[in-house]
This record gives structure tokens, sequence and C-alpha cells, in this order.
């Protein structure tokens, strides 16, 4: 076989390898198999070319690419209905891999992979030198019964205690902006928490304090109004080239990337980037906006574009990337290995392409999976992945007078029934709301269930009557 490069190979799917995770990684196809094989025998990231980030405050020299313990790869369950337990052998490859290429700021939570990312990844941590690897963590107090200061300080203990460390590199207020000020409060101001941590970052127990922020802008502002008195080390955002001048665009709720990346320069705050791909939407657009990426450097994935856009900006400290599989770690790795910064007409490629997205009007899940799980077994992510994709892909049917509006609908109504179990489809929803405070990207969940439901029932009903 013609030995091909890994790049030419995505780009001959057409597509970044974060969409083309599943098929990468369970190909029936035997070309699909030999190419897979191919590509990543014949190609390999560089070591030692990692772009690294000074840290003003420690001088920590971080890696531009961060890994994010979020989406870990995880075993076939034995038994329906089994919980999906994490493959720690596959992990620890992953983390090696990372760190023999210069990753070295790993980023985990308590609330991640039904609550053990945190153990799989200070197993797979402790197995190398504490010198050659930063850790975050962070308070992830959402329920209310884990607001006491009891409370919060056992979850920040055990957090110590999975991570197999005396000490945090960097940790963070968890989803900051979320139930506005109030819940700020009672999470952290009320019970005397932020102080504590502000305590335990001066007895080095804390090497860096900061918190990620989703939601009411009001809360990020407060909590930089008081940046004398607390000294964030650095903050969390979600930064990409859709969400730069577009969150609210999208979602009057939100707030544009440019105003929360701009307030932390003000202050010479290092910027934390979560979401540069957000949760794959960038990754999984039409192929008509592929093909505007692909005339200008054929050989590029999708994901790299977003990846070089998050991490150009001057400030940036690290770019989070959950990577579940070697595919997404190595194109990542070749994207950062080194950075090559987005230049002014690039930026201007992708705004374009940002402007056509927001356009289309799809949902803007990233799949994060903070609304889960529904208390009636509702698949809240899984019914808004369907509906954006076969909406990007041009498939929804949505016109009853073209040729293939027939064609369309039936496809949909048989595609979301592989996609999602008819007991967790969006008719079971009943409008409780419980989802929506926990949706970093502030989508009104039950109107949109009820959206995709009224739609699914005139599907059905049109065919009926046919």
């Amino acid at each position: 076989m013609k030995k091909i490069s890994r790049r030419k190979f995505l780009g001959m799917l057409g597509v970044g390898t974060t969409a083309t995770a599943t098929m990468l990684t369970g190909c029936k196809n035997k070309m699909e198999d030999a190419l897979r094989d191919e590509y990543i025998d014949q190609v390999e990231p560089p070591v030692g070319k990692m772009t690294m980030r000074t840290n003003p405050t420690t001088g920590d020299k971080v890696s531009l690419l961060g890994y994010g313990m979020m989406r870990l790869p995880v075993k076939e369950a034995k038994e329906e209905g089994a919980e999906e337990v994490i493959d720690q052998a596959q992990v620890n490859r992953l983390v090696d891999y990372a760190i023999e290429h210069g990753v070295n700021y790993f980023d985990t939570s308590p609330a991640y992979c039904n609550g053990n990312s945190e153990e799989s990844t200070g197993i797979a941590l402790s197995r190398h030198k504490r010198s050659e690897y930063f850790v975050a963590t962070k308070l992830s107090n959402f329920n209310e019964e884990t607001w006491s200061a009891a409370a919060s300080k056992e979850m920040y203990h055990n957090s110590m205690k999975a991570l197999r460390v005396d000490y945090i590199d960097y940790y963070l207020l968890h989803g900051i902006g979320m139930g506005g000020m109030d819940n700020l409060n009672g999470r952290y101001i009320d019970n005397g928490i932020l102080d504590f941590l502000v305590e335990e970052r001066a007895a080095g127990r804390i090497r860096n304090l900061g918190f990620s922020y989703h939601g009411d802008v009001e809360v990020f502002d407060y909590l930089l109004s008081q940046h004398d008195k607390y000294k964030w080390d650095f903050v969390q955002i979600e930064l990409n080239y859709l969400d730069w001048k577009h969150a609210k665009e999208i979602n009057p709720r939100n707030t544009n990337a440019d105003y929360l990346y701009a307030e932390l320069q003000k202050r010479h705050i290092p910027s934390v980037i979560m979401e540069p791909l957000l949760g794959g939407r960038l990754v999984n657009i039409p192929q008509y906006m592929v093909k505007q990426l692909k005339q200008r450097d054929p050989e590029a994935s999708t994901a790299s574009w977003a990846f070089r856009y998050a991490g150009s900006p001057e400030g940036v400290l690290t770019v989070l990337s959950g990577m579940t599989y070697m595919e997404h770690l190595k194109d990542n790795l070749l994207t950062y290995c080194p950075l090559k910064p987005t230049t002014k007409e690039e930026n201007t490629l992708l705004e374009g392409i940002a402007e056509q997205i927001v356009k289309m009007e799809t949902i803007p899940c990233n799949d994060c999976k903070y609304c889960m799980p529904c208390p009636y077994g509702v698949d809240i992510p899984g019914i808004f992945v369907h509906y954006n994709k076969c909406k990007n892909e041009g498939t929804l049917p949505v016109d009853a007078g073209s040729e293939e509006y027939r064609r369309q609908r039936r496809e949909y109504l048989i595609s979301l029934d592989r996609a999602v179990e008819e007991k967790r489809q969006p008719q079971h929803c009943i409008g409780c709301g419980q989802c929506e405070p926990h949706c970093p990207q502030r989508i009104n969940i039950p109107q949109e269930l009820q959206r995709i439901d009224e739609f699914i029932n005139n599907l059905k009903k049109e065919s009926v009557e046919l």
C-alpha cells in the first residue's frame, strides 16, 4: 500500500479526529482499518517540540496543550445496563505518551466520569515523577448537600487522596456563574470555603487558585472585581472561534469570549481554555464548510484549525482537550508541537465559518452531560446531538415540498430510534426543569425538547397519513 500521512488520511475522510473517533476505534471496513494502522505507524508527533507558556505567578512552564480527563476511555460493560468502567491500561498509555511528548497539564474533577476521573488520573500520573506534571482539579460542590464547609472540605481532601498528591497545582471553583450570585454565595462565600482555599494556597497545598466560568456574567465580573483580595492565579473560560463574537448571538444569556478574555488580560490573569471544539461541534460542521478549510490547508484536520485558534492569543496558558483515543492525542500534539499561530487572514476565514454556523441555528449543546441523569430517563444530549448532526448534514426533513422530503423523514425517524432508545426520547420529558440550571450553555432544555418532540410527532403523523 502507498504510504500516506495521517493528516492526508484525515483529509480523505473530510473531518477531524474527534468526529471520527467511533470509526477509527472500531472500523468495520478493512480499508479503513488498513489506513488507520498506516497513518498511526508512519507519522509520529515530534518529541521536544511542545509549545510552552509561562505562568507569571509561579514561573511554571506549562504545555499549551492540556489534557482534559473528562472523557476517558472505557471498557465495554459486561452486562446490559451496567456502569461503564474506565480502561485504566489505556489511560496509562495515553498519559505516558502525552508526557513523553511534552504535555504536563492534566485537568480533572470529582464530577467527571461518574466520579472516577480523579482516581484514574491519580493512578496514571503517580507512575511519573511529581515534577513532570501539573494537576488541576476542582471543588465541584454543585449539590446543596455539599455546600456546607465540612462537606466541601471533605471533597477537597478526597481529591488529594484520589490524585495521590500532597498539593494541587491548579485548583478551581467549579462552574462559577451557573445559578448566579446566590449560588456563588452558597457554595463558596457564606460557608467560608473561599477564605479556606486562600489559606490553603498560603500554606502551599494549593499552588494556583482560580475558577472556571459558565453562565451569569455578573458573577464573573464580581470575582474579577475582587482580584486585589483573592489574587486569582488563573481563570478557565470557554474560548473558540464561534464563541469569540457569537456566543451571545446564539444564546442571549451567554457572554462572548472576546469580553471574558479582554477582562482577564486587563488584570494580567492567565486564561485556561476549555471547549476549544465546543464538544465536537466545531469538528462536526457541514462538508461545505470543511471544504473551505481544506482549500486553505488540504492536510490540516478540521479540529486542528479550532485548536490553533484557541492557542494563539497572548495570555492563554493552556488549551484543554478531552482526548479519549490516541488518534485525538496525536492530532493535537501535531498542532501544538510546535504551535503555528493563526494569521489575520486565517482568523478572517474562521470568522466566516462562525457566521455560517450561527445562521444554521443548531442547538448549542456540547454533550458535556452536566444535565444528566434525567430523573425521567430522557437522553438529553443524545437527542440534541442527533438533531444537530442531521441539521449539519442537511438531512433534517424540513421542506415538505422537496423530492427528498419523504426519504429524509423516514431516515430521520429510523436514525433517531437507533441513536436514542424510545423510552429515552423527548416525549418522556415532563418539563420539570431539573436539568436546566446545570447546563453551561444555558440552554432552555425543556423548551428545546418540547420543540423536537413536536417536530417528531408531526413527522410521524405525516407518515401515517401517507
